[in-house]
C-alpha cells in the first residue's frame, strides 16, 4: 500500500471513530432525558411528564439510526480503499458515500439500520418501559379510586 492509501484510509477511520461517538452521545443523551422527564413526574405527578419522553426518544432514534446508516456508508468506502471489496472503485482521498446504496447492498438502507439489533432493542425498550408505566399508573389510579 502506498502513503495516499494509507492517509485515506486514516481519514475514513477518523470519520467512523467520529459517527461512533455520536451515535454512543446521542444513546446516552436519549437515556438522560426520559430519566429526567420521569424524576419531573415522579416531583409533579403530572401525567404529561409520562407521555413527552416518547417524543424525544423516537426523534433520537431517527438520529440514531442516521448515524449508524453513515458509518456503514464509511465503512464500505473503507472496505472498498482497502482491497478488502470491491463494490465500487474509489478515487484517492475520494469519499463518495452517496454511491453505497440500498441497490448495492440491504445494509445500507435507512430503514434496515432502523430496525437493527444495536438499535432496535435499545430505543423500543425505552418506549416500552414508558408505556408500561403510564399503563401501570393508570391502573393504581383506577384501583386508588374505585377501592376507596
Amino acid at each position: 500500500m502506498n502513503s495516499d492509501r494509507i492517509k485515506h484510509l486514516e481519514f475514513i477511520q477518523n470519520i467512523i471513530t467520529r459517527m461512533n461517538t455520536n451515535s454512543f452521545q446521542i444513546k446516552r443523551m436519549t437515556v438522560t432525558i426520559v430519566a429526567a422527564l420521569l424524576a419531573v413526574y415522579v416531583s409533579t405527578s403530572s401525567v404529561l411528564f409520562l407521555y413527552i419522553p416518547i417524543i424525544p426518544t423516537l426523534l433520537f432514534w431517527f438520529l440514531d439510526s442516521y448515524y449508524l446508516q453513515q458509518e456503514r456508508k464509511f465503512r464500505g468506502v473503507y472496505n472498498d480503499v482497502a482491497g478488502l471489496k470491491k463494490i465500487i472503485e474509489v478515487k484517492p482521498y475520494e469519499m463518495p458515500i452517496h454511491k453505497y446504496t440500498k441497490k448495492i447492498d440491504n445494509q445500507f438502507s435507512f430503514w434496515n439500520v432502523f430496525i437493527s439489533k444495536t438499535i432496535f432493542w435499545l430505543y423500543f425498550s425505552i418506549i416500552f418501559i414508558i408505556i408500561f408505566t403510564i399503563i401501570a399508573i393508570g391502573v393504581i389510579k383506577y384501583i386508588e379510586y374505585y377501592c376507596q
